[in-house]
């Protein structure tokens, strides 16, 4: 899958700046960004880039005396997170539930749960306030003998925690090849059989309304337009955990939700970033 790489430069400089250029970004399309200095880097699928859209994002940026330049150019055909893959990453750690690690590090004594990975063009570590969010409440929920979607898996933690809970098995799958890979090899490491993966997008999941619980950690555009698919994919009373979107983005999603018959039962918020748990009472329109 081949992606753009856009270097982007705001004046005057400040983090708040590049937070807020970040989400618009990613509301657009862009799935990752790396600070490179002063500079902000962002990556898009080619296949998803229009530069009328990144013109409007930028001619309507909301701070004041703001000034945005940037440059595009094929991101190179090599790992994102080569380092990770040469030097490994921190294990990571939630509440003592759950350990992220890679084969070059141990697990953190007193968790849980220990997930090996080995992260490539995937992202989900556990660093993210979203992944977290997640994991933290799968650990509050009975998933034993579910069937579970991890939708837009990444580097596959959250199916895998599903089946270390006691689900009965895991549909996994995502529009970037290198996930799909990575999750496969991962699922080995961790020794977990009870996975499929698939590539593609929402399109791929079964239209049998069979599973129990949908996890989608992705974008608010992503999301917004895939949830009837979520719904066609879900029993009644199943669950629907989401999470990849800002707080101010929830009204949005639960109203969308809502004519589709889902119910929200809990959200939680970590640095700016929300989570929803819904459940699907009745089928809406």
């Amino acid at each position: 899958m081949k992606y753009y790489e856009v270097k982007f430069q705001i004046e005057p400089n400040s983090e708040e700046a590049y937070d807020v250029l970040a989400s618009l970004l990613a509301d657009a399309g862009f799935e990752a960004f790396v600070p490179d200095g002063k500079r902000l880097v962002g990556y898009i699928q080619q296949s998803l880039f229009r530069e009328s859209e990144l013109e409007r994002t930028v001619n309507q940026f909301p701070l004041p005396h703001s000034s945005i330049s940037y440059e595009v150019g094929e991101a190179p055909d090599e790992d994102w997170n080569q380092a990770w893959e040469e030097e490994g990453f921190t294990p990571i750690a939630i509440d003592h539930l759950v350990c992220v690690h890679d084969t070059r590090h141990e697990a953190i004594e007193g968790c849980r749960y220990d997930i090996v990975i080995n992260p490539r063009m995937a992202f989900g570590t556990g660093t993210h306030p979203t992944t977290r969010q997640i994991l933290r409440q799968l650990c509050d929920m009975d998933v034993q003998d579910r069937r579970v979607v991890d939708a837009g898996c990444g580097t596959g933690v959250l199916g895998f925690l599903c089946l270390m809970r006691g689900a009965r098995e895991v549909f996994s799958y995502d529009i970037d090849e290198w996930s799909v890979e990575n999750t496969r090899i991962n699922a080995q490491l961790n020794g977990l059989e009870d996975i499929r993966v698939a590539e593609g997008d929402a399109s791929v999941l079964p239209q049998q309304a069979d599973f129990d619980l949908l996890i989608a950690n992705i974008n608010r555009n992503i999301l917004l337009h895939d949830l009837p698919q979520f719904a066609r994919a879900l029993k009644k009373d199943a669950h629907l955990l989401l999470s990849g979107f800002y707080e101010e983005d929830v009204p949005l999603l639960t109203e969308a939700a809502k004519r589709l018959g889902f119910t929200l039962e809990l959200q939680t918020c970590e640095e700016g970033w929300a989570m929803l748990l819904l459940r699907l009472k009745e089928r809406g329109h």
